[in-house]
């Protein structure tokens, strides 16, 4: 799942020279890690991107790990909101279903370029250092069980089976999408599972 970064939350750290510094640091170090990954990211290239004096890292965060944290319990945030708001809009758990798989498919450019800001996180910080994985895989979970609930809801016994082929369609695809640099790979599977959802 994605946690509702655009290309325009790609340059949110240029864009929030007015927020605080650790703000900044965090929004930054978010766009570093999604973009080049975590092992590859550095304290001093976060600094540079939140324009924020390199020395004025250590006084928000002691470690990378620190800054890792930080940008997890981000992601965490944005995707309550993201879920929050498809919740808002959308009356039905179908149409709530198709809400969530809409934007999946309105990323699929930047995820093609990046692959899924989700996925991609998981994934790398579960290989990383212990302790890493674990908080990440609580995100994956969020999308999950909000998934199961919507299944739920629809009377499915099934419903975590439900919950957790949708995202593995989604996941799945946007791998593929990311691997090929083909964004049509995500819209068509975006339609496939709409469809899918129609037919519960």
């Amino acid at each position: 799942m994605t946690d509702s970064v655009t290309a325009a939350e790609s340059a949110r750290p240029a864009r929030s020279r007015r927020a605080g510094k650790r703000e900044r640091l965090v929004a930054a170090a978010s766009q570093l890690l999604y973009q080049q990954g975590a092992e590859r990211t550095t304290l001093a290239e976060i600094a540079k991107v939140a324009d924020v004096p390199p020395g004025n890292v250590y006084y928000y965060f002691k470690t990378k790990d620190d800054v890792i944290a930080a940008v997890i319990l981000a992601h965490e945030q944005e995707i309550r909101t993201t879920l929050a708001a498809v919740d808002a809009r959308h009356g039905t758990p179908k149409d709530r279903l198709k809400g969530l798989v809409s934007e999946f498919a309105s990323q699929s450019e930047m995820i093609a370029q990046y692959g899924c800001p989700l996925g991609s996180l998981c994934s790398e910080l579960d290989k990383r250092a212990p302790g890493s994985g674990p908080a990440a895989a609580g995100l994956m979970r969020l999308p999950v069980e909000w998934a199961a609930g919507q299944f739920r809801a629809l009377g499915r016994e099934d419903a975590r089976d439900l919950a957790l082929d949708l995202m593995a369609g989604y996941e799945g695809s946007a791998l593929l999408a990311s691997t090929l640099r083909d964004p049509a790979i995500l819209s068509s599977a975006a339609a496939r599972l709409s469809r899918w959802i129609d037919s519960l």
